[in-house]
């Protein structure tokens, strides 16, 4: 779910969230960092995971700027007991910064370019296989 989405009607999203917890649906919020990044949806809303946004992720290399940013998201996410992605990984140092920075999970073209469904099966096929 994005930030943007929240602003929408935050009474109903705050009673669909806790039903999809109940149900064990765990939800992301998503582009975190970027929009209006309120803090208070962190408290507010029952979130399990923040994905970073791409445009910290990029610049992750050559801004300390941007590495301060993901060090402290990644920091709230685990006083919040909640896991990180990193989303638009594309070069091995990114990779490399994003497991030393302790970012649970990473998305982005260095690991996989998007398919269509029909590739699904073949890739999880594949996978298991190997």
């Amino acid at each position: 779910m994005t930030e943007s989405v929240l602003l929408e009607d935050e009474p109903e999203y705050v009673a669909l969230l806790h039903g999809l917890q109940i149900m064990g649906i765990h939800v992301a919020l998503d582009d975190f960092g970027t929009g209006y990044s309120s803090l208070s949806y962190l408290k507010k809303f029952p979130f399990n995971k923040i994905k970073i946004d791409r445009t910290f992720v990029q610049d992750i290399e050559n801004d300390q700027g941007s590495r301060t940013i993901v060090s402290a998201i990644i920091g709230l996410a685990r006083a919040l007991q909640m896991t990180t992605t990193a989303e638009g990984v594309e070069t091995e140092q990114q990779l490399d910064m994003m497991r030393a920075a302790g970012v649970t999970l990473v998305q982005g073209y260095l690991l996989g370019r998007p398919r269509p469904a029909s590739g699904l099966k073949f890739g999880i096929e594949l996978h298991v296989a190997v």
